[in-house]
């Protein structure tokens, strides 16, 4: 299991498109991938679980990964997120 901290960045938070980016993106792994904030943990292959959580720009949450691709999956989605989601 691979754990890391992020910091959301995009203005506008984990809105609809960068939430369904990030779905997209956890999708194309093997991993099971996970968002937790505030003692809520969602599948980071959901884009109506990543909404639910509410996360604004500043919000802090643990990505945490467990599989065969973990590795990749935590860097590939840490650097989405250090781009601010950029493809959203």
């Amino acid at each position: 299991m691979v754990e890391k901290i992020i910091i959301i960045r995009n203005e506008d938070g984990l809105h609809a498109r960068p939430a369904g980016v990030l779905a997209k993106t956890a999708t194309t792994f093997q991993a099971q991938i996970e968002i937790r904030s505030q003692g809520t943990t969602k599948s980071a292959k959901s884009i109506m679980g990543i909404m639910s959580l509410g996360l604004e720009k500043g919000s802090e949450i643990t990505l945490t990964a467990n599989g065969p691709d973990e590795e990749a999956a935590i860097r590939v989605i840490s650097e989405l997120a250090e781009s601010g989601f950029a493809h959203a």
